[in-house]
C-alpha cells in the first residue's frame, strides 16, 4: 500500500535529500524512522532533490508498505519521535498504488530569503547581505524567465541532466514587512543548482554589476560560465510541490 507523507525540514544538517554512502541526508534519516516504526523495511521517494544546506519548508514523498497503517495520525505522531528535531512530518495519506511523489508533481515553487541586515535569529534561513539592492532592477530582469525554457546557463555541469528545458510560471521579488527580500520562482522543474545560480545573477543586478539587458544575454548565451557564482544554500526553500488534484491534494499549509 503507497502512502504520501508531507514533510518539512531543515537542510544545514544534511548533504541533500537524496541518499548518500558516507553523509547523513534526509531521505536516510526518513527512511530509518519509518523502518523503525513499521518494523519493516521501508524505501522513501522523493519529490525532487535539494542540495547541501537547503531547505524545504513543504515537501512530499512517498512509500510502500506491505501491511496498512491502522492509524495514520497516530503514526505520524510516533514518526516525529523518531526522527530528529530538525525534520518534521504533518501528515501520512493513503494514495493510488501509482501516485508518484516525484513523476506526479506539475509544479514546484522554490522562495529565496535575502536578510538585509545582521541577525543572529535568521543566519541559518537566509542570505545576510548587507550590500543596498535595486528590487524593481531584479523584478524586471526576473520576469524575463518567463520568456526562456533553456536555462543551460544556470545549470550545474556534470549534473547528468536529459535536458535543460524548464517551463517557468512565475518569478519575482518582494520585500516584506521586515525589510527581507523574498524571490519566490515557479516551474514545472528545476536544475541542480539553477534557483541558486539564478539569485546568485540577479543579485549582481541588483548591485548594479548587470543590467537586466544584460541578463537577458547570459539566458540566451546557454554558457554557465556567464551566471553568476550561486547565493549559499541556506535561504534557499522548497516551499510548494503541487500535484493534479486526482492524485494529492495539499493538506498543510
Amino acid at each position: 500500500m503507497r502512502y504520501f507523507l508531507e514533510l518539512r525540514y531543515r537542510g544545514g544538517a544534511y548533504c541533500g535529500w537524496q541518499r548518500q554512502p558516507d553523509q547523513p541526508s534526509v531521505q536516510q534519516t526518513l527512511e530509518r524512522g519509518l523502518s523503525t516504526l513499521l518494523r519493516e523495511p521501508v524505501a522513501v521517494t522523493g519529490a525532487g532533490r535539494t542540495d547541501t544546506g537547503v531547505n524545504a519548508s513543504y515537501y512530499v514523498a512517498h512509500f510502500d508498505v506491505a501491511t496498512p497503517v491502522a492509524d495514520p495520525q497516530q503514526a505520524v505522531y510516533k514518526l516525529n519521535f523518531l526522527l530528529p528535531g530538525d525534520i518534521a512530518v504533518s501528515t501520512l495519506t493513503a494514495v493510488a498504488d501509482d501516485a508518484h511523489a516525484r513523476f506526479d508533481a506539475r509544479e514546484r515553487e522554490y522562495r529565496y530569503f535575502i536578510e538585509p541586515r545582521k541577525n543572529p535569529f535568521t543566519r541559518d534561513a537566509s542570505w545576510q547581505y548587507y550590500v543596498p539592492l535595486d528590487v524593481a532592477r531584479m523584478n524586471e530582469a526576473a520576469v524575463l524567465l518567463l520568456e526562456y525554457d533553456d536555462f543551460t546557463s544556470f545549470a550545474k555541469l556534470n549534473s547528468n541532466n536529459k535536458t535543460n528545458i524548464c517551463h517557468v510560471r512565475h518569478a519575482a521579488w518582494h520585500v516584506e514587512s521586515d525589510g527581507v527580500l523574498c524571490f519566490t520562482i515557479r516551474a514545472d522543474r528545476f536544475l541542480r543548482n539553477m534557483v541558486r545560480a539564478l539569485v546568485g545573477t540577479l543579485v549582481d543586478i541588483g548591485r548594479g554589476r548587470h543590467t537586466p539587458e544584460r541578463f537577458r544575454e547570459i539566458v540566451e548565451a546557454r554558457d554557465l560560465s556567464l551566471s553568476s557564482g550561486g547565493a549559499p544554500p541556506q535561504g534557499l526553500f522548497l516551499s510548494d510541490v503541487r500535484y493534479p488534484t486526482e492524485v494529492f491534494e495539499r493538506k498543510t499549509f
